[in-house]
């Protein structure tokens, strides 16, 4: 219906992407109409309270802004030999995967660095903020050993919690559900791919995401166990972002790729849809 992908790619991702061309994807969408039925969560649940969306910038702290430096160009030197740049894909999308770790804490790739984290102090402000106002917040990232390190600072201060990842039995992850819906703590973290489905948490009405993902319509699944059938207040969800880094590429990134993906009712950027192409040029530009 579509045809091969060097001709999909041709006649609608080229001139979508590139151009902003509107004529490609009104034909594209003449052409999936007739298959596809889509439903808008604020169409069908209209009693919805409304859901806000937050960019909320971390700025690195001057030590962290050089080792960020001079990773990103280590990183960027590796994937530029002398014999031309990496094709390998994987490859690339495991040194991205070492910047975006450091974003949230350097520690996650500099064992030595210091305890200190823009991102976690950012983080303990806001929760400061909303302890104070009363609210009650889902927290996801997608790096475990990240949300460890944001439970040391948690228990550090004293502020109550629960937690759940992949490893959690079932069992076990309905009864600490059910203990944040009964009010036991203020915070609930929890890995971005064990929060998105199946869980009900509109005992919260605020949500924190520390680290973007590849694929937004993933953090909206997440930013759902609190915008939800049941939800009586209204949510507001952060987004926290490194200022000047691979956070903000990311997230530039799905701009541009979210009227095609809106098309194709994606929802977002995936890494593994990226070339490797793609990819690299997160790592090449400079931050400013």
């Amino acid at each position: 219906m579509l045809g091969d992908f060097s001709d999909f790619n041709r006649r609608f991702v080229k001139p979508i992407e590139r151009d902003g061309a509107e004529s490609p994807e009104q034909q594209l969408q003449r052409v999936i109409k007739p298959y596809v039925l889509r439903r808008l969560k604020r169409d069908v649940l209209q009693e919805l309270p409304p859901l806000t969306e937050v960019a909320h910038e971390v700025e690195l702290s001057r030590d962290e802004t050089v080792r960020y430096t001079l990773l990103r160009k280590q990183i960027h030197e590796k994937l530029f030999t002398s014999w031309g740049k990496r094709e390998n894909k994987l490859q690339v999308l495991a040194e991205i995967t070492r910047l975006r770790r450091f974003c949230c804490h350097p520690r996650l790739v500099f064992p030595d660095a210091d305890l200190e984290s823009s991102k976690i102090q950012a983080f303990l402000e806001l929760v400061e903020e909303l302890s104070e106002n009363g609210h009650r917040a889902l927290v996801f990232s997608q790096f475990v050993d990240f949300l460890a390190l944001v439970r040391e600072q948690l228990e550090e201060r004293r502020i109550s919690y629960e937690y759940l990842d992949g490893s959690t039995p079932q069992a076990e992850r309905q009864k600490r559900v059910d203990a944040f819906q009964n009010g036991s703590a203020s915070l609930f973290l929890i890995s971005l791919k064990a929060g998105g489905f199946g869980l009900n948490l509109t005992a919260a009405d605020y949500v924190i995401h520390l680290d973007p993902w590849w694929n937004p319509a993933v953090e909206s699944q997440a930013t759902d166990r609190a915008h939800r059938i049941g939800q009586e207040r209204p949510v507001t969800v952060y987004r926290l972002i490194t200022k000047n880094t691979i956070e903000e590429k990311i997230v530039e990134l799905h701009a541009k790729k979210r009227s095609l993906a809106r098309t194709l009712l994606d929802g977002g950027a995936q890494a593994e849809k990226l070339s490797a192409d793609e990819l690299v040029r997160l790592i090449e530009e400079t931050p400013t």
